[in-house]
């Protein structure tokens, strides 16, 4: 019973098979165009996440303490270089130098009366050294307090933008405690925390792509860090960019750092038929069009790379693929 079950199953394939090539034969031949493919080199990349940043920022401080008495500048806002920032109030700073002003002028004017008394022998050169010495101190205290009184004016150390105000009228500023933060927009660059696995793929001056939104530039490698974080085992890498219209600090960023370079199989896309999860190309068989079930990879321009189901040699069908027929006739357009 076993055999002849097989072998009517054996004669209704036979039949179907048949069947099919008597379908293909009464179909037209179809004009297409096709490809031969050829085994590709391709550099493989490892994708890293960055941000976006500021070449120049800086975090200002008060240099002396005071009540913030003027606060002149708003997040957002664009300052040159010079320009005032904040003012303090500092009245004991300013105490200090009307106190030590008219001891500077009386110590001048000993100074000029003992110099006259010294060259008449009235004086030893011992007290004129002391009133020197007295006359100089007084003059440094004055340029002292004057000096500080100065540092209650803040001013901007570069062109730039405000980024961020952290104390305002009425705040304690003291050394230390940070009041306005600023950057320079005009200047970014890229940071990337860069896998110790990987971090030898990337050296000092050379280019890699950068993808910033809907951007792709061409990033410089100015900064490697020379040890790695212990916590996420990552080197941070500094890359300058170009001059873009809209960018901003604090965007999201990719960097490609090329890993290796390996040989793959490439198909116009064109080639490529989806139906449902499967794959498919059709490739020349002689005068006949074949089905073949592909799988791909990733997308490379105008292209395809084919993982599997496809050999060096092959002529893929490029043009016309999505209107053939497994086993159709064809002939190929020059």
């Amino acid at each position: 019973m076993k055999l002849v079950l097989a072998t009517i199953l054996a004669l209704a394939a036979i039949g179907c098979e048949k069947k099919h090539e008597a379908i293909r034969a009464q179909l037209p031949a179809a004009t297409v165009r096709v490809q031969t493919i050829d085994s590709m080199p391709h550099i493989a990349f490892e994708e890293v996440v960055a941000t976006v940043n500021s070449k120049l920022r800086s975090v200002i401080e008060a240099k002396v303490s005071g009540r913030i008495d003027k606060m002149l500048v708003t997040p957002g806002q664009q300052v040159k270089a010079g320009d005032l920032l904040a003012e303090l109030d500092v009245r004991e700073i300013r105490a200090k130098l009307d106190q030590a002003i008219p001891v500077r002028d009386q110590t001048a004017n000993d100074l000029k009366r003992f110099t006259e008394l010294l060259a008449k022998r009235v004086v030893t050169q011992q007290e004129f050294e002391s009133v020197q010495s007295k006359e100089r101190i007084a003059r440094a205290a004055v340029l002292e307090a004057e000096t500080m009184l100065g540092y209650a004016r803040i001013s901007a150390p570069f062109d730039g933008v405000i980024s961020r105000k952290l104390a305002d009228v009425g705040d304690l500023a003291s050394p230390g405690k940070p009041l306005i933060e600023m950057e320079d927009p005009g200047a970014l660059r890229l940071e990337a925390s860069v896998p110790e696995a990987i971090i030898d793929k990337v050296s000092l001056g050379s280019n890699l792509m950068v993808h910033i939104g809907t951007n792709q530039l061409d990033g410089v490698v100015r900064e490697i860090s020379p040890t790695a974080d212990p916590n996420s085992r990552t080197l941070l890498v500094k890359l300058d960019l170009p001059a873009t219209p809209g960018m901003r600090t604090g965007q999201f960023g990719r960097v490609a750092i090329p890993v290796n370079e390996t040989a793959v199989l490439r198909v116009p896309a064109s080639a490529i038929i989806r139906r449902g999860q499967m794959e498919l190309v059709f490739i020349r068989n002689d005068k006949q069009a074949q089905l073949r079930i592909v799988k791909t990879g990733k997308t490379l321009g105008q292209e395809v790379e084919v993982v599997s189901g496809l050999s060096a040699g092959e002529q893929v069908i490029t043009e016309g693929a999505d209107r053939l027929a497994d086993g159709q006739p064809i002939e190929v357009r020059p």
